[in-house]
């Protein structure tokens, strides 16, 4: 069942290991079938080293395993709340790749500060509120998954125009209309994170100009965009 994306869903976590994202077993990627309501998912703590496709677990929207001999990721309730709440995304990655997770540690939002951010993330990459500690005892997963929802809602960001979020406390999560597209998304927002911190070390009142943001923006989204071949 499934097998394409299964392949798909596996070349994307190997992708996040050859890109420096994670380490070790932290981080996970996910593809949805929205036809079939099917979200295909890495394996809990099964190692990168010794991963196939046929290793990846099929689950529906409630979380249940459809197929599979192993157990789904530890975070399946996270990437299932943010399905079930960001109808254009169709992958979903997090990792725990060290600036992004610094940021999230921090409980800080990675300002907008330059053109490389911008041509990705149209705002500041937003930070979760923190949560309630009766949902971090009965429901952590999918409690995270709803305070990143309940984020973009409280700032009024479209998660199509700014496609990551960084968990507080935990780690960044980022997605796309592909899951291939999420893992593209996670490798940038771990180099703008860097770029920042580096940004504010030299200069702590740096702001971009909106303009600039605009502009950078649009010229990769949206009706005006012009960047690359069509």
């Amino acid at each position: 069942m499934l097998e394409e994306l299964k392949e798909r869903v596996c070349t994307a976590n190997l992708a996040l290991v050859r890109h420096g994202l994670v380490v070790l077993t932290w981080g996970n990627a996910s593809a949805i079938d929205r036809d079939k309501g099917l979200v295909v998912i890495k394996p809990s703590g099964v190692s990168y080293d010794t991963m196939k496709p046929d290793d990846m677990v099929i689950v529906d929207m409630d979380g249940k395993v459809v197929e599979g001999r192993f157990r789904p990721s530890s975070d399946t309730p996270t990437h299932i709340a943010l399905y079930k709440a960001f109808p254009a995304v169709g992958g979903v990655v997090h990792t725990h790749s060290t600036c992004a997770t610094a940021w999230a540690q921090a409980a800080r939002p990675i300002p907008n500060l330059g053109t490389t951010h911008a041509d990705v993330f149209h705002t500041d990459v937003p930070v979760t509120d923190e949560i309630a500690d009766d949902r971090i005892r009965d429901a952590y997963e999918e409690a995270t998954g709803d305070t990143i929802v309940a984020a973009f809602s409280r700032l009024g960001i479209a998660p199509e125009e700014t496609p990551a979020a960084l968990a507080v406390h935990h780690g960044p999560f980022t997605w796309g209309p592909t899951v291939e597209k999420a893992v593209e998304n996670a490798v940038t927002l771990e180099a703008v994170a860097e770029m920042a911190e580096r940004s504010l070390a030299l200069n702590p009142d740096v702001r971009m100009n909106p303009a600039m943001v605009e502009k950078h923006y649009s010229r990769k989204h949206g009706p005006s965009a012009y960047y690359g071949q069509l």
